[in-house]
């Protein structure tokens, strides 16, 4: 395939960034990372603790760290953190001459703060201001969790000049509240005669989680057949796309209006709206359908390598964010005509996603405490 053929160089060209759900310190040392900047077009990456669960425990590629960070009496949570903070920041050196040449638009990577602070406001803040100066890198992220402790947090970093990718983000109401932080913050800022041309943000919607939760539960309906059956079969598989766009079309009013043009004046950039989970989980789903559906300028979609591989081979890239809008308002409204209450369904994908990256980091501290008798020698 030529880079000229290629769809995801072509998303480029829409206004859509392609970034990596994934790293590895294999990826990034083998060059592979590398030449996916240059054929592919990628101009960012994330990470979390899933993430970095698998490439830790999969591979030997660590080996050698943790045998010395484990001799000098590190924790598993040390060893943790010099590991991630480490390939984080090898991973934002590959992307430095992408925001360098972007002018800070492309080039970031994300790490995330503990998953076991995301109620816990203080907590959090100290936290990412840690990170952020471990890191030491301007191209980078602090993820933190989109929960109700997590908002002022969010507010509070971006008052401080710390990038935030705010993460575990599915309903409309909380992204409101997400861009309220953002805008916030970045008023709290001025305010105290700081720049602010140089923050960036991004608010990382969960796409298919939402499909994966509500599908079943329209499946149950549609088999009891009469009206409302008839209803569910229209919704089923259109609920995660259309909560997107109606974010897309929530992010166009609030970064279009007065408040933000404000403060565009002192140098404010947009915070851009990131497309997180979005593999298909289903076999009867395009592998693909969560990346074409959800093209538009100024958004990003993270995909993992899978979703990647995929669409460069089939990809029909097209700017399709904006269409359909009045059937996407359609789909949330009938939802609760059968029976399904959408601010449930996203408090409960909030309340899964803390477990699903607290089970992994906890599962990754279990495995290496065990470890690390092997490596300094004492089993």
């Amino acid at each position: 395939m030529t880079m000229k053929s290629n769809p995801l160089k072509a998303l480029e060209k829409l206004g859509q960034s392609v970034w990596l759900d994934y790293i590895r310190r294999d990826l990034i040392k083998s060059g592979s990372l590398a030449r996916l900047i240059e054929e592919d077009g990628l101009r960012g990456m994330t990470s979390n603790p899933s993430i970095f669960e698998k490439a830790i425990l999969e591979s030997h590629d660590y080996d050698e760290d943790m045998r010395t960070l484990a001799r000098q009496g590190k924790t598993p949570a040390e060893i943790f953190e010099y590991l991630s903070v480490q390939d984080v920041r090898d991973a934002a050196d590959e992307f430095r001459p992408v925001y360098d040449r972007t002018a800070g638009t492309c080039g970031y990577v994300s790490l995330e703060v503990n998953p076991h602070l995301a109620h816990d406001t203080h907590a959090t803040v100290q936290e990412a201001r840690h990170l952020w100066s471990l890191l030491d890198r301007p191209n980078v992220f602090i993820k933190v969790p989109a929960s109700n402790e997590g908002l002022p947090a969010i507010r509070q970093l971006v008052s401080e000049g710390i990038n935030v990718n705010v993460t575990l983000l599915f309903g409309l109401p909380r992204y409101r509240q997400v861009t309220e932080a953002y805008l916030s913050g970045i008023e709290d800022r001025i305010s105290l005669g700081k720049p602010v041309e140089n923050i960036a943000s991004v608010a990382s919607f969960f796409v298919s989680r939402m499909d994966t939760l509500v599908d079943p539960l329209l499946e149950s309906i549609m088999a009891k057949n009469g009206d409302k059956a008839d209803i569910a079969k229209k919704l089923h598989g259109q609920v995660a796309v259309a909560n997107s766009k109606l974010a897309y079309q929530i992010y166009k009013g609030i970064f279009t209006g007065d408040r933000f043009k404000k403060l565009a004046s002192h140098g404010a950039r947009i915070q851009w709206l990131l497309w997180a989970s979005t593999s298909t989980k289903r076999a009867d789903y395009s592998d693909v359908k969560y990346v074409d559906e959800l093209i538009g300028p100024d958004t990003i979609n993270t995909m993992p390598i899978s979703t990647l591989d995929a669409y460069r081979d089939h990809g029909k890239p097209r700017v399709r964010i904006d269409q359909d809008v009045e059937t996407a308002h359609w789909v949330l409204e009938q939802m609760s005509t059968v029976g399904i209450d959408m601010d449930r369904m996203t408090q409960q994908l909030e309340d899964e996603g803390d477990r699903k990256f607290c089970e992994p980091f906890d599962h990754l501290m279990e495995t290496m405490a065990k470890a690390l008798p092997k490596y300094v020698g004492t089993e």
